[in-house]
């Protein structure tokens, strides 16, 4: 229960890290109808209306519906280490090469199952690396990760 738990905490920040405004800010019938308006409620109607009807994704493809897709994406939350005391998980499980959280963390990034044991064991091997003091931030230990991923020829291909 608990390796769902945690895979699902990465996994849902993962995949709900999503752009600001994708196709912009007005992009599809939802925001037409709750044009105006502000707050949860009328985000949420306004996402269930453009995802339901897909006008959104056509109007990003015809250029119609409000959208333009000619903008940068941004994103402005947080690393999925700093998820609810996820890194401190994802450290003690790199200490010893093998764990739940190492586990999710691997299926976030869209490592292959068959690279996963060797991520764990070059995270492992790397541990003081990547932890090298004990107030290390999520955004730190992802970009040590990243490092150590690059200059790994078996893993370099999963970090850009």
């Amino acid at each position: 229960m608990k390796k769902f738990i945690i895979g699902a905490a990465i996994l849902g920040s993962s995949m709900s890290a999503g752009a600001v405004a994708p196709g912009g800010p007005g992009c599809g019938w939802g925001n037409l109808l709750f044009e105006g308006s502000s707050g949860l409620p009328a985000h949420l109607l306004a996402t269930i209306v453009n995802g339901t009807s897909g006008n959104a994704t056509f109007g990003m493809t015809s250029g119609t519906n409000g959208c333009d897709t000619s903008g940068t994406l941004t994103y402005s939350g947080q690393s999925l280490l700093a998820m609810n005391g996820v890194l401190e998980e994802v450290a003690q499980d790199m200490a010893v090469g093998h764990g739940e959280a190492l586990t999710a963390l691997t299926v976030a990034m869209e490592i292959e199952p068959a690279d996963r044991a060797h991520f764990n064991t070059t995270m492992h091997d790397h541990f003081g690396q990547i932890f090298p003091r004990e107030d290390v931030s999520a955004a730190e230990v992802m970009q040590r990760i990243n490092t150590v991923m690059a200059g790994d020829a078996r893993l370099s291909r999963y970090v850009s």
